[in-house]
């Protein structure tokens, strides 16, 4: 037990206090006899609950045997203050006890203000009443001493609450974690249906700088003849013509580097960093590697690309790693579904997935929606990227759905259904809005709407 002391006792209120002091410590210690040892045979007592009174030291003895009953593992018990008046051979102290019981290793304090009244009887201070309250449950009527079952179930029920919430925290962390893997592997899968159309697109440039070397080595053999000829004037033609080719091999590098770039660009998580951006190239970059890589995949596949972009349009601040896995993860999407129609075209007659003359086609439009009047500069201006398909459209039943987490209409082994709700948070997340327009058999729309500031 631990004490706090108010003030500078005389010997006959230390006296006193080590009755009181011991008779609660017996409770603490779940000793009935020791803590009737310090009392009168007259002893009385009243507690918190309605309920809770002893007229006599018989009564106050059952109470007592009655809570270790219910409860008889030790506790610690504390005195937070009291104060000791004597006046004769009758003294009274008054305190606040804190004292916390241990239920399946989980702790409860409850605090306990008493008046304990004592008699010196043949100059032996005993107990002769008991006053106690425990503020907590003056409403009630209840306490520990009347109902220890209720009050032990009660803190078993908090214990029980208490795992629970630990164990769906260390469940919400362990989600957490599991979606960032998932979310790296939608990024990786992204990145794998790139790769066969990186690889065409950049086999283009290679061809021309190759090609353009060797022509170059060729001019600069004849060059060496014309100059021992001495013929200067076809010398300088022919080094205008090396000239021409060196800066069309610095242009296909360049084009080659920009696509390596892309890739590394898309591979590699967001930093989050806005910066100016050719929209208008992103989306053109996007639509031709989905497509090539979409015909790696399955080389009887063929679509028409249509494209109309703003030229007004400029350079918009956005994260270009995030709105390129946006605007890649809708084109796929388009081809995908076009795809999927092409492939019920040649084996139904049905007229909804669109006869035997059906052309797969996806169409890029970007267009700048000019602020209403009276806005300021680009105040209110807004950048919209539609990608459409003709595909077979999607099915009213399933439209509310598309940008919830891992739902998906693809088979399995297809799809992770974090496409759509990655786009739709990025998209948020730059102030824009992600929106969908279907008509089920003729095709989608998607629309990216991006603010321009």
């Amino acid at each position: 037990m631990t004490e706090i002391r108010k003030h500078n006792a005389n010997e006959t209120e230390h006296q006193v206090l080590r009755v009181h002091d011991a008779f609660w410590q017996a409770l603490a210690d779940r000793d009935v006899d020791k803590r009737f040892s310090f009392c009168a045979d007259f002893v009385t007592f009243i507690g918190s609950g309605l309920n809770e009174k002893a007229a006599n030291k018989t009564e106050y003895i059952a109470i007592n045997k009655k809570g270790v009953e219910q409860y008889p593992a030790k506790f610690d018990i504390n005195i937070i203050w009291h104060r000791v008046t004597v006046s004769g051979d009758m003294a009274w102290v008054e305190s606040e006890l804190e004292w916390e019981l241990t239920f399946d290793g989980r702790s409860e304090k409850e605090m306990l203000r008493n008046t304990v009244v004592l008699k010196d009887i043949a100059g032996k201070w005993l107990i002769a009443h008991v006053h106690g309250s425990m503020p907590d449950y003056r409403l009630t009527g209840q306490n520990y001493m009347t109902n220890a079952d209720t009050f032990k179930r009660n803190i078993e029920l908090e214990q029980q609450v208490y795992k629970r919430t630990k164990e769906l925290n260390e469940a919400l962390e362990h989600l957490k974690a599991t979606q960032s893997q998932l979310i790296q592997s939608e990024k990786m899968a992204s990145l794998g249906e790139l790769t066969a159309g990186i690889a065409h697109e950049i086999q283009n440039p290679l061809n021309f700088v190759n090609n353009f070397s060797e022509v170059n080595k060729e001019l600069l053999i004849e060059m060496k003849d014309e100059i021992e000829n001495g013929n200067l004037t076809e010398v300088k033609a022919i080094a205008t013509d090396i000239i021409a080719n060196e800066e069309k091999i610095n242009h296909h590098g360049k084009r080659a580097d920009a696509i390596v770039k892309g890739m590394l660009q898309h591979s590699r998580s967001s930093n989050g960093i806005k910066e100016p951006t050719d929209i208008n190239a992103l989306a053109d970059e996007y639509l031709r590697l989905a497509y090539h890589g979409l015909r790696a995949k399955d080389k009887t596949f063929n679509a028409t690309m249509k494209t109309d972009f703003d030229d007004s349009i400029g350079l918009v601040n956005v994260v270009p790693q995030d709105i390129g896995r946006v605007i890649l993860n809708l084109i796929t999407n388009a081809f995908y579904a076009v795809s999927e129609k092409a492939k019920m075209t040649s084996q139904t007659s049905n007229p909804l997935t669109g006869g035997p003359d059906y052309v797969p086609t996806v169409s890029v439009v970007t267009k700048l929606q000019r602020p209403l009047p009276g806005g300021r500069g680009s105040e209110g201006a807004m950048v919209n990227i539609s990608i459409s398909d003709n595909g077979p459209g999607i099915p009213a039943s399933v439209l509310e759905k598309i940008f919830q987490p891992f739902f998906t209409t693809k088979p399995t082994g297809q799809g992770t259904g974090l496409g759509l709700s990655l786009s739709y948070d990025i998209v948020k997340a730059h102030g824009g809005e992600l929106k969908v327009e279907t008509k089920e058999g003729e095709g989608s729309v998607f629309v990216i709407q991006l603010p321009i500031n």
